[in-house]
């Protein structure tokens, strides 16, 4: 992955790279991946720092626009062009290579990326580069957190030769002084204000569950409308004071009926000794349609008094204390988890929300003082 400012040079590193891997290894298949099929071909592929600007003339690919590939005549190697707007086309296609440019441009960039991935299958050694202009995106956040993943960076300066001095003066005036700053001109990832939860404490939360737990609860942060938002539904454990998320059995486009049945469904696959419910919508329709679905265990209803980010602060630094595990891949979760006070007008936190209630209610805040006890 590089991450650089505006004129950086990203597309010129992504086209010589490209270059290698086509022109001097015979017959590759090779994925160029754009915010749109115009920016592929008129940015990667013939733009000034594009794919055929960067290969001495002899070996300069061939575009065919009918079929939307470029074409190495000399090594047999073909790429092929696509469109981050629509993911569904890179099902089925399959790849040695692939290179995505401007990520953070993409309005749907986890379902491209699981595609894409999907698609690198051929060879011994599939690579994927990323070049763009970071964001403080989820998405950003969770590939850079994942293994596998090596990181560069490049200041606009560093291209400041090929640059005209208007340009360099123009982001100056633009974003000197402001939080934008380091990331449009020096290619630094921004978090945006209020975020709680970091990608490097998420990646660090993955572990093993262990055999045993002390405690399991199901939380339940039920919809507002039937059809609209999930229902979010975490099941934690608890043991030596480490919670342990252990499923996301979140669903939408459910009754209320039909949210719990599943719900009771998780108790019993896990063995749970309660549910933790948000009362705050629908209040004892909660506890009522539970109850219908034949819920073995007892049903706290929990109020929230205080504002989302203000409820999840506490659990956020458990996890920066290493005391939440993850005990597999709950990439829907995380996030929601990371979006968190990072933006406003999102789509609504549901599966964020019941993760809050089940750690809080497992790993409850230490009192401030003395307090009295009645026997």
């Amino acid at each position: 992955m590089l991450l650089g400012g505006r004129g950086s040079g990203k597309t010129f590193a992504g086209s010589h790279w490209i270059t290698q891997m086509a022109r001097d290894k015979p017959e590759k298949r090779i994925a160029l991946i754009g915010p749109t099929l115009h920016d592929v071909r008129e940015v990667m592929v013939e733009g000034p720092s594009g794919l055929k600007a960067v290969c001495e003339k002899a070996f300069r690919p061939r575009w065919e626009g009918g079929r939307k590939r470029l074409v190495w005549p000399h090594s047999g190697s073909v790429a092929y062009a696509f469109s981050a707007d629509d993911p569904d086309s890179l099902r089925g296609p399959q790849f040695h290579h692939a290179w995505a440019d401007e990520f953070c441009a993409w309005r749907k960039p986890e379902r491209v990326l699981e595609n894409v991935r999907l698609a690198l299958r051929l060879g011994e050694d599939p690579r994927l580069m990323v070049t763009t202009t970071p964001r403080p995106m989820p998405a950003l956040r969770r590939l850079l957190a994942q293994n596998g993943t090596v990181l560069e960076r490049a200041p606009t300066a560093a291209n400041a030769e090929h640059l005209s001095p208007r340009f360099l003066e123009h982001l100056k005036a633009l974003y000197a002084g402001t939080r934008l700053e380091a990331q449009e001109i020096e290619g630094l990832i921004v978090e945006s204000e209020g975020a709680l939860f970091r990608a490097e404490d998420l990646a660090r939360a993955r572990g093993a569950r262990p055999a045993t737990l002390e405690r399991i609860v199901v939380a339940v942060d039920p919809p507002v409308t039937a059809g609209g938002d999930a229902c979010g539904i975490v099941v934690v454990g608890r043991r030596d004071k480490v919670a342990f998320v252990l499923a996301d059995k979140s669903v939408r486009g459910m009754s209320p009926q039909g949210w719990a049945d599943q719900v009771v469904a998780a108790v019993r696959e896990f063995g749970a000794d309660a549910v933790v419910a948000e009362s705050n919508q629908g209040g004892e329709m909660v506890r009522t349609v539970l109850a219908h679905s034949n819920c073995p265990v007892p049903i706290r209803l929990v109020h929230a008094s205080r504002g989302k980010v203000a409820r999840a602060e506490p659990v956020a630094a458990l996890y920066e204390q290493g005391r939440v595990v993850h005990c597999g891949a709950f990439p829907a979760l995380e996030e929601e988890l990371m979006a968190l006070g990072a933006a406003d007008g999102g789509p609504s936190p549901d599966r964020a929300d019941a993760l809050v209630w089940g750690v809080t209610w497992l790993m409850p805040a230490p009192k401030a003082g003395p307090s009295v006890r009645w026997l």
